[in-house]
Order: C-alpha cells, then sequence, then structure tokens
C-alpha cells in the first residue's frame, strides 16, 4: 500500500521520528489551510479550515505500507494523545466510500487527489481551529493582535515556525504577517 503523508507546516521541516522517505513533493492536494490555531506553547499553527483559501499542500511517502501504523507515527509526531488518534489523525483511501457528513469535503478532495496521483491512501494532521479556548478561526486582524501580545519567548517560536513554513504554503494571513513583521521565508 502506498501511503501519501500531507503536510503544510512543521512536518515539513521536523519531521522528527515520522515514518517518511525524506522527500517532500510539492505537487499535494489543495486544501483550505490557514494560521488558526494556537499550539500548546502559544504559537499560531496550520489547520485546515473552510474559511481559508485553499493551498497546495505537500506531500511525503510513508515508510510503512500499514495504514495504521502510519496513522500512530503521525499521531506520535504531533504529540497527540493516542486515544484521539481517530479524532485528530484524518486518513482516507483510494476506494473508501465517503459519506455526505465529512467534513467540507476534505477526504472527497484528497481521495481525488490519490486516484490522480495512483496512492493508496493519505493521512494528515486533522486538529481544529483554536482561538482563544474556543474552536474558531481567528480573522487576520485578530491573529496579528495576538501575535503581537506574545511575550518575546513565544514570539520568536511563532516567527520562527511562518518564516519556516514552505513558500508555497502561501495564505492571506501569512501575507499580513510578512507586511506586518517583515517575516519572509527562510526556506
Amino acid at each position: 500500500m502506498k501511503i501519501a503523508c500531507i503536510g503544510w507546516g512543521s512536518l515539513i521541516w521536523d519531521s522528527r521520528d515520522l515514518l517518511i522517505h525524506r522527500q517532500w513533493f510539492m505537487d499535494g492536494v489543495l486544501l483550505p489551510i490557514e494560521y488558526a490555531r494556537v499550539s500548546s506553547d502559544g504559537r499560531l499553527t496550520l489547520v485546515i479550515t473552510p474559511c481559508a483559501k485553499p493551498i497546495r499542500t505537500l506531500w511525503a511517502l510513508m515508510a510503512t505500507d500499514d495504514l495504521n501504523e502510519a496513522r500512530e507515527s503521525l499521531c506520535n509526531r504531533e504529540g497527540i494523545k493516542s486515544n484521539n488518534i481517530n479524532k485528530y489523525i484524518g486518513s482516507v483511501t483510494q476506494t473508501e466510500k465517503i459519506t455526505k457528513e465529512d467534513e467540507w469535503q476534505v477526504k472527497r478532495k484528497i481521495q481525488d487527489w490519490l486516484k490522480h496521483l495512483n496512492l493508496d491512501a493519505a493521512i494528515w494532521t486533522n486538529l481544529p481551529p483554536k482561538f482563544k479556548n474556543r474552536e474558531i478561526t481567528p480573522n487576520a486582524d485578530q491573529a496579528i493582535a495576538y501575535l503581537k501580545g506574545l511575550d518575546i519567548n513565544v514570539f520568536t517560536l511563532a516567527k520562527e515556525y511562518v518564516r519556516k513554513t514552505p513558500k508555497q504554503i502561501d495564505t492571506n494571513y501569512r501575507r499580513r504577517f510578512e507586511v506586518e513583521f517583515g517575516w519572509t521565508s527562510i526556506e
């Protein structure tokens, strides 16, 4: 089974022990991605959110052909508790029946992309947006105000995250961060 791991943020430059072949390909599926999640360390990170514009993601081939092992590997890399794997690690196979209830048809987009590349399955981090301890997406002004209010240590982490994000992850908020803070890509 050929399994793709879809990525758009820190997985690309910090894969750690993720079971992937080390090359990231730039022809990933178009997904609505934005800086919409305050992480546990205070950074504003990229997640799939329905109000974002579609962005071309990246992908790497998993170094395992076992879908459960691939999902567990991504779960471990993301620091997600194993009892939350089904909630926060997304997956779909090329032949899986997709229901209308699937959020924003993300699975259908990924499944169509799998068929196009002749891959069997895909996994991705499926953490929701989180702002002010609620599952909401901040607008760009709120995101900028949040970043301006960070202490210097967290601000430095946030800056590094945005600057290390691959250039092709060209979100609306990222463009605003570049204007507001001068955070250009360092890829």
